[in-house]
């Protein structure tokens, strides 16, 4: 069903103008009515508008995840302009060449952040908190809203040649998936939980889906936040709807998280779901919806959805059927439609395709096409089947992209890093999978000639570089890379390769070396490493190991938070955990922890003898 032409501005101001005192957005610290949302929205378009600002202008955000989020956002949307999202966990370079990219002129965000983020101060705008001067002024009129073919978003995803690409996602792509009467149903009474990366499309669907329809968006306040909290938040925000990437949902589905208990509607996206997860966390609560839900950036976050049924046990949880005013085709190498049952590449059309890419006419002529009978289509690269009742199973990719944990990565673009530094020859990265859900991007590199490099030398290199999805955990040093008989990269052939990884964890066997050379361990150095062992599947003694050089990545790292939490009975946030990345930096913040604990106790005074 197609959804009416229109932008979520407009949608906005109509609940704003309808249900004034209503709840739009609540981040623990600062709650929004649509009133309020909509008069401080208003206000700062006007301050956009004034230093410039103009249709058509690129506005940087690089902001936390909090109330004014959505005030920002729908600020530069008033204003005309279209928002560049920024996530503040990638290294400045990454940062500056995505600005650089999109020519963002201005960009809103918290003191902090712009700070460290190194950009000029008379390029910025700090965004101030929303205090009862700012929201509590008299409505004013919202502006126009913009044209719904004018670029709403500038996402950014991997790219194969070694530079990331910006998708330009129009308005109108954007109201379709917020507005479906045949997808996510979402009203008043509903919240929905956000918690994805600001800078990751999920968000899309996560701030503009209930704000679009009446109901309203938590925001989860900790910049990466641990399993733990984001069950905490669910339960204190009364949340109804949330999107798990596909490696979260299967850690909580394993853990058995309370989370599930508190929900109404779950979408999972992001990788293949798995079935006896799915059905597992069905039986535990029948009264839940699970969504299977798939979709490319450029395809405006979800495309196709499936409600997970206890039959769908048998076999691969399929993608399902589209939504909204999106279409699907299934077509041969020659763009020709294949019959039901037969594997071929899905192309996505109709209303939520993206505009293309920024600045990119060769790229987006080779992913984007005005197909007969059909109008302009993307082509995913992924193969698909059309079942007879015409749902969508998903079978791989017809190319070299992969996705671990819930992010796009194109294997060329960590490659062109690698062999940029001077001690690689030659870089492959392929992705093995030490179960059918463990997923390990692993860097298989040739050292330059008289060379012998260390892979946490090169890890550290590359995280100076990339954002951390795309900076390998496990690591293999070849003489030479394996080639096919056509003389390409054997890309099968790594991926299956079952050489321990050197710096990183064994990709099979029971067997696993110890992670450092033994060393004499403290009391909380040996909870730590413990807890760490468990996760990583490998002894670890040193306490000098670094948890990402042991092949460790963010969402082990919640497991291993939550452990600490219920071994030590305190709370290691895990963007500390994250930024102090030993095991002794991690025993002296804990210690700390304990100590703050301890004092802030009342003591009994000892009685008299």
């Amino acid at each position: 069903m197609t959804s009416p032409v229109t932008t979520v501005p407009a949608l906005v101001a109509k609940q704003a103008a309808e249900r004034p005192d209503a709840l739009a957005a609540t981040d623990g610290s600062t709650t929004l009515t649509y009133r309020e949302l909509a008069t401080a929205a208003i206000r700062l378009a006007g301050e956009l508008t004034a230093l410039g600002i103009r249709p058509g202008s690129a506005v940087g955000l690089l902001c936390a995840r909090a109330a004014r989020l959505a005030v920002a956002q729908l600020a530069v949307w008033w204003a005309g302009a279209h928002v560049v999202p920024l996530d503040p966990a990638y290294p400045r370079p990454r940062l500056h060449a995505m600005l650089d990219d999109a020519d963002v002129r201005l960009t809103l965000g918290d003191k902090a952040l712009l700070a460290e983020a190194g950009l000029p101060e008379d390029r910025v705008l700090v965004l101030t908190e929303l205090g009862p001067t700012v929201i509590a002024a008299a409505p004013a009129t919202p502006p126009a809203p913009p044209a719904p073919d004018a670029a709403a978003f500038v996402y950014y995803t991997s790219g194969s040649t070694g530079r990331p690409k910006g998708v330009l996602v129009p308005h109108s792509a954007v109201a379709d998936l917020v507005t479906a009467a045949d997808g996510i149903a979402l009203g008043p009474g509903d919240r929905v939980l956000h918690h994805s990366p600001v800078a990751f499309d999920a968000a899309t669907f996560e701030l503009w889906g209930p704000l679009a329809r009446g109901a309203a968006v938590a925001l989860s306040p900790a910049e990466r936040p641990s399993a733990e909290e984001l069950t905490r938040d669910v339960e204190r925000f009364g949340v109804t709807t949330a999107f798990l990437t596909t490696a979260l949902f299967h850690q909580l589905a394993a853990r058995r998280s309370r989370i599930f208990g508190v929900l109404r509607t779950v979408l999972a996206g992001g990788e293949a779901l798995s079935a006896e997860h799915a059905a597992a966390v069905l039986r535990a609560f029948p009264w839940l919806d699970l969504f299977n839900v798939y979709g490319p950036t450029e395809a405006t976050t979800f495309t196709t959805l499936h409600r997970v049924r206890p039959a769908d046990d048998g076999g691969p949880v399929p993608i399902g059927r589209p939504f909204g005013g999106a279409r699907t085709l299934v077509l041969d190498e020659e763009c020709r439609p294949v019959p039901d049952g037969t594997r071929g590449e899905l192309w996505i059309a109709g209303a939520r395709v993206a505009l293309g890419y920024l600045g990119r006419p060769e790229l987006t002529t080779e992913r984007f096409a005005d197909l007969p009978g059909t109008g302009r289509a993307y082509r995913t690269g992924d193969r698909v089947l059309r079942r007879p009742d015409g749902v969508l199973e998903y079978h791989g990719r017809l190319d070299d992209q992969v996705k671990v944990r819930g992010f796009r990565i194109e294997p060329g673009e960590v490659e062109h890093a690698l062999r940029s530094l001077p001690e690689v020859a030659e870089a492959a990265v392929v992705v093995r999978r030490a179960g059918r859900e463990d997923a390990a991007l692993t860097a298989c590199v040739v050292p330059a000639e008289g060379c012998r490099p260390a892979p946490e030398a090169l890890r550290r290199r590359l995280a100076e570089r990339l954002p951390a999805h795309l900076v390998p955990t496990a690591w293999t040093v070849l003489d030479a890379l394996p080639l096919t008989g056509s003389g390409k990269v054997d890309r099968r052939a790594l991926a299956a390769e079952d050489e321990p990884a050197q710096d990183g964890p064994a990709e099979d066997g029971p067997a696993r070396p110890a992670a450092g050379e033994p060393a004499a361990l403290g009391p909380i150095e040996q909870v730590v490493a413990a807890a760490w062992s468990r996760a990583l599947e490998r002894e670890v003694t040193n306490p000098a190991a670094d948890f990402f050089a042991e092949g460790g990545h963010s969402l082990l790292a919640m497991w291993v938070v939550d452990d600490l939490r219920e071994d030590l009975g305190v709370e290691l946030p895990l963007g500390d955990f994250l930024h102090h990345p030993t095991v002794a930096a991690q025993a002296v913040l804990i210690e700390r922890a304990l100590l703050a604990a301890e004092s802030a106790e009342p003591h009994l005074q000892e009685p008299a003898r």
